[in-house]
């Protein structure tokens, strides 16, 4: 580091301190509170400022009924007089009588031995405190700072940065004074910053960071692709990836493991494949986290015959490499070849189950109607049998098993005589399957529970207002719908999107926006009368709004699930396989109207909605109907 940044680095450290010390006051004494011991403040103990010899020899003669009190007095004292010696015998004095100093304390050690102008000391305070506070990074870094050692300085100070103890607020601070300082253009603590702002959900400040960094390098790259898709904004996360590609961005294990979690989420087959590739022609090692990243990124898009050829060519398989290939059976209602890979994993015995696999399990039975066997692996772990120890969330999923199967009141018992206090999330399990299997009585129920609980929640609206609208009961949705506009509750909206020459196409319900949008329309109205002549029967009851027939039959064509469909029949060549994805569940007319399109048009077609994967070839769906 040249004589230049030596001094920006200084000049940085010194105004960054100001601002700790200036905001932070608040925050000290509430530390300095939580420090002390319970009759602290009943010590006997007690010094003048000219008489610290004395007061040393009193403390050697309290011997261990020092308390926090006479250290923290003793304490500054020494600083106050930068008496090396004196303060040396106070720690010893600590050590000696076994006393365990708490943050506080320590923290005044690290203040002690920088006024004394002994750095390698403090730093030693510094590296054994357990828990550090920004008091301690604060002293040390300041420290460093005053004595011109700027390097070791700027390094802490990335280090508190990435640790997180300064928390936002400070970081945010930090920042304006560094970029007042210009020193944001220095990758390391620009890299530092992006962290911290992504990290803490703050992704738009963290990609002006990243923008502003006139030389990049992976760390800061990966910081912000893993910001994005972690955040889920899968299609930034993607498109800047892609673009630093094109700038020339030498990538890392990391950095492909992140967009492969961008790319999973949007189900971008092609993009998948492609980054595959780059994986494969660059000869990247085989981390286990990169691996995982393609078995979850194949089984998301559909393709879990790849998914199961990664997960089959690993030397080596982590206990996420199982619980990824369960996740992926389960989602696309395979069962038994969920069991089976429990089975092989029980009988290699390398890696033992944790909680995640038997969510997986107990998951995969669900969704593959198997009940009974779904059960059998409950009780195993209820009796002790498995090792893992029941928690809530096992219990949900046998509530959603039972759901799922239409045993609805089996469900209800299950859930008052289960020894934890149900979510939202378990009742909102069986509201669900109330709406699916038309148990109006137990929904209301269940309903009026979720709106105690969880009364921001647009979902439990919606789902019971369905119920009730499929029953026919127009007054009770009326109040329903009364009570979201009272506190102004809004519904995510339906939405399905297509992948496309690598470009990703979203459609809305009636959605007027595409440039195709007439095309589109036009394709949807062949299709209708195609299916219809096929057999198909609009499911009215799917429309959830109290109009005739004729205007229910319009509302389902305006499914955003049948516009991508229609879409992807207009662009793409015959044969090829559609891709659609969905982010809420596919509703049951969509599924039925997808199945005669297979068939029509001769086309193998993938539906992912948020809760599981439709593969339907010639007319049949992987999941039986059941999901």
């Amino acid at each position: 580091m040249n004589l230049k940044n030596i001094q920006k680095c200084t000049s940085l450290l010194n105004h960054s301190l100001h601002i700790f010390s200036s905001t932070s006051n608040t925050m000290i004494r509430k530390l300095t509170s939580y420090s002390l011991p319970p009759n602290s403040t009943n010590s006997k103990f007690a010094i003048s400022n000219s008489n610290l010899k004395q007061a040393l020899l009193e403390m050697a003669f309290q011997g261990t009924e020092m308390k926090f009190e006479g250290y923290d007095l003793l304490l500054n004292e020494c600083v106050s007089q930068k008496g090396l010696i004196e303060g040396q015998r106070v720690q010893a004095h600590m050590i000696k009588t076994q006393y365990l100093p708490p943050v506080y304390l320590r923290n005044r050690l690290i203040v002690f031995y920088t006024k004394c102008e002994c750095l390698e000391d403090a730093r030693m305070v510094f590296d054994e405190i357990p828990e550090r506070n920004v008091v301690s990074w604060t002293a040390m870094i300041s420290g460093y700072s005053r004595r011109g050692y700027a390097s070791e300085a700027l390094v802490l100070f990335v280090e508190m940065l990435k640790s997180g103890v300064s928390g936002l607020l400070h970081g945010r601070q930090i920042h304006s004074h560094i970029i007042k300082l210009s020193f944001d253009a220095h990758v390391y603590v620009g890299s530092s910053l992006l962290d911290l702002y992504a990290k803490t959900g703050w992704i738009h400040e963290a990609r002006v960071v990243f923008d502003g960094l006139p030389e990049r390098d992976v760390v800061s790259c990966t910081a912000i692709i893993s910001g994005y898709a972690q955040l889920g904004f899968d299609e930034e996360a993607l498109k800047l990836f892609c673009q630093l590609q094109e700038e020339g961005m030498i990538s890392n294990y990391v950095t492909y493991a992140s967009v492969l979690t961008a790319i999973s989420g949007l189900a971008a087959y092609e993009h998948g494949r492609q980054v595959h590739s780059h994986v494969l022609r660059f000869q990247l090692p085989s981390y286990a986290v990169l691996q995982n990243s393609l078995i979850d990124m194949y089984s998301k898009c559909g393709n879990l015959t790849y998914s199961r050829r990664i997960f089959d060519n690993m030397s080596e398989r982590t206990v996420i490499t199982w619980n990824t290939m369960l996740v992926g059976y389960s989602k696309h209602g395979r069962g038994q070849d969920a069991v089976k890979v429990f089975e092989l994993m029980r009988e290699e015995n390398k890696v033992l189950p944790d909680k995640v696999t038997f969510l997986a399990l107990l998951s995969a039975c669900s969704h593959g109607g198997m009940e009974n066997r779904g059960l059998e692996f409950f009780d195993e772990m209820v009796r002790g049998k498995t090792g893992v120890e029941p928690d809530i969330g096992h219990y949900g999923t046998v509530v959603d098993l039972l759901g799922r199967a239409g045993q609805i009141e089996k469900a209800f018992k299950f859930v008052k005589d289960m020894p934890f206090e149900p979510t939202g999330a378990i009742w909102g399990s069986l509201l669900g399957a109330c709406s699916v299997h038309q148990n109006v009585d137990i929904g209301q129920y269940v309903g009026s529970q979720l709106l105690i609980i969880e009364p921001e929640n647009a979902g439990n609206y919606v789902v019971l207002s369905n119920l009730l609208a499929s029953a026919g009961r127009w007054n009770e949705v009326r109040v329903v719908r009364d009570m979201m506009m009272e506190k102004a509750i809004t519904k995510e909206p339906g939405k399905s999107w297509i992948e496309l020459d690598k470009t990703i196409h979203t459609f809305h319900a009636d959605d007027r926006s595409h440039p195709q949008k007439e095309e589109v329309a036009e394709k949807v109205r062949e299709m209708s009368v195609k299916v219809r002549e096929a057999g198909y029967v609009p499911n009215l009851s799917c429309v959830l709004y109290d109009v005739d027939e004729e205007q229910k039959g319009k509302m389902l064509l305006g499914h955003s699930e049948k516009l991508a469909l229609a879409f992807a029949l207009m662009c793409t060549p015959q044969k090829r396989p559609i891709r659609v994805m969905k982010n809420l569940r596919i509703c049951v007319d969509c599924h039925n109207f997808a199945k005669f399109v297979s068939k029509i048009y001769e086309r193998e077609i993938y539906l992912r909605d948020k809760s599981r994967y439709h593969h339907i070839v010639d007319g049949v769906c992987s999941c039986g109907n059941y999901w």
